[in-house]
């Protein structure tokens, strides 16, 4: 009796614990202009905001237009279960969501179930994703962040909890049904709330993005982690990667080629076969392949290409760090090979240190980071990735470590160049939530165009930046329609991995690996040269796109929604982005001649036959295959340079300013060295372009002093 009276006591005891617990109330703080944190329980400690090394920019913040209370934070509700952490969020019937992270196969995001997990197979648009983030904007003027590592799932306006009220009418069905297809009929509207999920959490933890408007959260967003990326601007040329076995001779074979036929390039990229083993990862040269890696490294820095290699981070027993790596990784291995514990102090040190003076310190420019995106959960047989019961010295478990792998790995290597002064591009196949500092650009093994082209607009809401890589193809038409989505992406590659020669030489696989060229193979070519001139000559505008990311926020490559969210008719397009203030791209997806294109309101002009169209219709539009699938919005000046073939230090582009139409805009060009992050301590320039009676005027300001553009003529359309 006494044991079942003391059971009974501890029992009471903890029901009124938990109800304690359930009726603490939300902590409120404000972060910075715009943004509100609202919290309940025990926030996570490898959470993304506590990941996040980057320092908010409250000053850019301060100066966007008054936030208003777009969502109430106490109109936010955070339950804690046994199961963990239930987010209740208001919603309104007409608004609109979107992002969720770099999302394959959806836009309007309202009505779905979302779960932003990392991995490279869409599963039936459950939400997995190479980049989920935990972040959705609405059309109404807000973000919502929720910050955790944990696989979470979002109802977006599905569900109604009826919290003991069974008067609450959630049903949906037709009490009127009078056949069978009436009785699978759901008449029932959508709920007034996003509920979050998020199972084994001991708290809720939620971040509030006030605009006012789409465009102002979205900015808030990414200056709150930072402001945005500012690649190094060599890195916005045109990447190549080489065929996986290539040996050194056949990159000085492929640069020659380039450098011969004047078609640009800034990188190469080496494959897995540079390395001794790479799955796991030696990190060391192969002596068979690359037998004298610092002549390879002079002799492409001397014709203007960098080297990036790849590699991924699980660590080989070949590999020099491998003993020093041992007590600073995880559980389990992968393909035999180490896990880092990149959350820990430790082997950040070891892996960077190791990385700073074998490569970057001898002139390798960049890296591009695999497999760093879980194996294939869609597949029971996809197993090599480590298990979610993984453990690790700094606390972290495998679901937190595998959500958050990639974003930790990239801290690592891009520290390396930080510290040393030296800009870069990066490749990655995994980030997540309050990137939108790290020049890095996602890249996938899936190859669907129409998704390629839908994630760019994806992209753009969750503070990512994305690259439709060029492979093979079907065509030439497929191929160039490809490369036309290339280079209007954040970064322009070819991935020849399993391509023995150009795909323009030869986009069959099997006949290009055969040494079969096309006969018309210089025909190919040459619509290849003009689009990557056309990428060329764009760099200065897409740079300075690049830089008001980075010091407003505003996303390089954005959906149309986020200039035009009054525009209902831009609520579903996907396939159709801006590009900087002024710029809409419209990509022809797979064979296509032509394609249907929703102009939002205004005049805009085809950038290849200057003709122009009234906004708030839809048009249908050819594009010839070396044509830029463009439309420039009126009262624009659009610099214009003559292309390069790569891009120097020494480099200063010739100029040509278009002006299109009547009530012409001012337009900004970005001017700094385009290699270090002395533009951080204000050591840049603004040169600011006007049109005024019918003449063009350049005013340069800023502490930069040489020139990076010379403005040669202007041409008004």
């Amino acid at each position: 009796m006494i044991h079942n009276f003391s059971l009974s006591i501890v029992i009471l005891a903890a029901c009124l614990g938990l109800k304690a617990k359930a009726q603490q109330t939300n902590q409120i703080q404000q972060m910075a202009p715009g943004v509100t944190r609202v919290t309940l329980g025990e926030t996570d400690k490898f959470s993304p905001y506590n990941i996040l090394q980057e320092k908010p920019k409250l000053a850019a913040m301060s100066q966007l237009p008054a936030p208003g209370v777009t969502v109430d934070p106490k109109a936010i509700r955070i339950e804690l279960t046994p199961r963990g952490a239930v987010v209740h969020i208001p919603l309104d019937d007409k608004e609109e969501l979107y992002g969720f992270g770099l999302q394959m196969n959806s836009f309007r995001q309202r009505g779905l179930r979302r779960r932003p997990i990392v991995n490279d197979n869409p599963l039936n648009d459950l939400g997995y994703t190479h980049a989920p983030t935990t972040f959705y904007l609405s059309n109404k003027g807000y973000g919502i962040f929720i910050n955790t590592s944990r696989y979470t799932t979002f109802y977006t306006g599905t569900h109604k909890q009826v919290k003991g009220n069974a008067a609450v009418n959630t049903a949906g069905g037709n009490g009127k049904a009078q056949s069978v297809e009436d009785l699978y009929k759901n008449t029932g509207s959508q709920s007034g709330e996003v509920i979050v999920d998020i199972p084994g959490a001991k708290g809720g933890d939620v971040f509030i993005f006030n605009g006012p408007t789409l465009k102002n959260a979205l900015q808030r967003y990414n200056l709150f982690a930072g402001g945005g990326a500012l690649p190094a601007m060599w890195g916005l040329g045109i990447q190549y990667r080489m065929k996986a076995d290539s040996k050194q001779q056949d990159v000085y074979n492929m640069a020659n080629y380039f450098r011969d036929n004047h078609i640009p390039c800034d990188v190469f990229g080496l494959e897995p076969q540079w390395q001794t083993a790479a799955y796991s990862c030696s990190y060391v040269w192969s002596p068979e392949h690359f037998p004298a890696p610092q002549e390879l490294i002079d002799k492409m820095q001397a014709q203007g290409i960098h080297l990036n290699l790849w590699e991924h981070a699980y660590t080989s027993p070949k590999s020099p760090i491998y003993a020093s790596l041992a007590s600073s990784a995880g559980d389990y291995k992968v393909w035999n090979g180490l896990v880092p514990d990149f959350a820990g102090p430790t082997a950040p040190q070891i892996f960077g240190d190791y990385h700073k003076k074998t490569f970057v310190d001898h002139g390798i420019a960049s890296f591009k980071m695999d497999e760093c995106d879980n194996s294939n959960i869609a597949m029971g047989d996809q197993t090599w990735a480590f298990p979610e019961m993984s453990q690790f010295p700094s606390g972290i478990d495998g679901e937190q470590m595998h959500q958050q792998f990639g974003t930790l790995y990239f801290q690592t290597m891009y520290n390396i160049y930080k510290k040393a002064n030296k800009r870069s591009y990066f490749n990655i196949r995994s980030l997540n939530g309050f990137a939108s500092s790290y020049p890095v650009s996602l890249y996938s093994d899936t190859y669907v165009h129409k998704e390629y082209i839908r994630m760019i607009s994806n992209a753009g809401f969750s503070g990512l930046l994305w690259s439709p890589e060029v492979r093979e193809s079907a065509s030439i038409t497929e191929l160039c329609r490809r490369t036309q989505t290339a280079i209007l992406s954040s970064q322009t590659v070819f991935n020849s991995w399993y391509l023995k020669s150009p795909p323009w030489l030869q986009y069959d696989r099997a006949k290009n690996n055969r040494g079969e060229l096309l006969p018309d193979a210089k025909e190919a070519e040459a619509h290849i040269r003009t689009l990557l001139n056309f990428r060329m000559s764009f760099i200065p505008y897409l740079y300075s796109a690049f830089a008001k990311y980075n010091q407003e926020g505003v996303p390089p490559f954005r959906a149309l929604v986020v200039d035009y969210p009054e525009d209902k008719n831009t609520y579903d397009v996907w396939d159709e982005y801006m590009i900087g203030d002024n710029v809409l791209a419209a990509p022809l997806a797979d064979s296509a001649s032509t394609r249907k294109v929703y102009l939002p309101k205004g005049n805009w002009y085809d950038y290849n036959t200057n003709k122009m169209y009234a906004g708030g219709q839809s048009y249908e539009i050819a594009t010839g295959l070396d044509q830029i699938p463009i439309f420039i919005k009126e009262g624009t000046i659009l610099p214009i340079a003559k292309p390069v073939e790569f891009i120097s230090p020494a480099t200063t582009f010739d100029m040509t300013c278009y002006v299109y139409g009547e009530n012409v805009n001012p337009a900004r060009l970005f001017e700094d060295d385009g290699i270090t992050f002395n533009f951080e301590n204000n050591n840049f320039s603004l040169l600011d372009l006007e049109w005024q009676n019918n003449k063009g005027k350049v005013v340069q300001k800023g502490q930069y002093k040489s020139r990076l553009y010379n403005i040669k003529a202007w041409v008004k359309i």
